[in-house]
């Protein structure tokens, strides 16, 4: 029985950023979005979802790797276990080009393994696990099943999900909803007019600039929202390292940053604030329709933001009643309250230790 079902840990954070473009849309500008009727600048949630993903690997997890490469990765796989290249090529192209149908796939180095150790049994015989080029025997999936453990090998399967069209008993539902990153106010994008000019190595000497450009950028104080569905990751992991992979997920949601345009302007900054709270029920996120002005005097959006986030989160609890279903809050950031992203990510993980599987 999964008893962690219908709760979920609710991230609540608020992050400013100076002169960035975090996000760069089609041609090159800061990626935006209208809310409330008025421009407000946006870090897509694909974006956030690659950084807290690279972050997990740095924080020594094993993940997983989003490929078109299947064949190749399959290839190894069969030649490791023991397969020759004649049997194994043609084995790891037909179950590449049934699971990948052209998009980029989700797949991890131990599920590769645990294709080749269930192609063993069927001598890589591509015909004895693919029906009709259009999904995989259910013998081969039931072997493949018994070798693959996303608590062991591709945590971030576990986390973000993937959908596998041809195969969907591959599919994985995520664990993690993030939602884009709104500015909690209106931003309008500036342009920078730049220009380089040559080292004139030929010794001729020119005036002026060599190069002149633009690009655009902005500055916001951005809510993110992120909810993470511990019913659902126990599941998927069966139980086995969920304390592990909360600690991991929350450190790395703290540290995960958009990589646009880090030379040049260098915007590395980590959570102002936070609220995280631990609920049974629908996930319920702040909107900021109406966008928060400067604090007066000083100036200053980070103020008015936490003001405003904490009154939504006041408000929503109160209406909501006992569909609310808090189990536990924290608040990371505030001045009064002395916690580390250590703490924090240990209160967490403490609170979904008990309901870990034993071996």
């Amino acid at each position: 029985m999964n008893t962690l079902k219908g709760i979920r840990i609710e991230f609540h954070i608020l992050q400013s950023f100076p002169v960035t473009c975090l996000n760069r849309d089609d041609v090159g500008a800061p990626k935006s979005a209208i809310v409330g009727g008025v421009p407000r600048a946006r870090v897509s949630s694909q974006c956030w979802k690659r950084q807290i993903r690279l972050q997990l690997h740095e924080l020594g997890l094993k993940t997983a790797l989003r490929t078109k490469q299947v064949e190749e990765v399959l290839l190894r796989a069969c030649l490791a276990r023991g397969a020759d290249e004649a049997k194994a090529a043609p084995f790891a192209k037909a179950v590449a080009e049934t699971l990948v149908d052209n998009t980029l796939l989700f797949f991890s180095e131990n599920e590769a393994a645990a294709f080749a150790e269930a192609a063993l049994a069927f001598d890589f015989k591509a015909e004895a696990v693919i029906v009709n080029k259009k999904g995989l025997t259910k013998a081969f999936k039931d072997i493949h099943k018994e070798h693959f453990n996303p608590a062991v090998d591709g945590v971030d399967i576990a986390l973000f999900g993937r959908m596998v069209a041809q195969a969907p008993e591959l599919n994985v539902q995520a664990a993690a909803s993030v939602a884009h990153a709104i500015s909690t106010h209106r931003v309008d994008s500036e342009v920078e007019f730049f220009t380089a000019v040559d080292d004139d190595p030929m010794g001729i000497i020119t005036q002026g600039s060599a190069h002149m450009g633009s690009l655009e950028y902005n500055s916001a104080t951005y809510y993110r929202y992120v909810s993470l569905d511990l019913g659902q990751l126990a599941a998927t992991l069966g139980g086995f390292g969920l304390a592990d992979a909360v600690s991991a997920f929350v450190k790395a949601l703290y540290l995960a940053v958009p990589s646009a345009r880090q030379t040049t302007q260098t915007g590395l900054r980590l959570w102002d604030y936070a609220r995280v709270l631990v609920r049974r029920g629908q996930g319920m996120q702040a909107s900021f329709e109406t966008p928060v002005s400067p604090a007066y005097p000083q100036g200053g959006y980070l103020k008015t933001s936490i003001d405003r986030l904490n009154s939504e989160l006041e408000r929503q609890e109160k209406q909501a009643g006992s569909l609310y279903g808090k189990q536990a809050a924290y608040t990371f950031g505030d001045a009064n309250a002395e916690m580390s992203i250590d703490t924090l990510a240990e209160e967490l993980a403490s609170f979904v230790r008990p309901f870990e599987a034993t071996a």
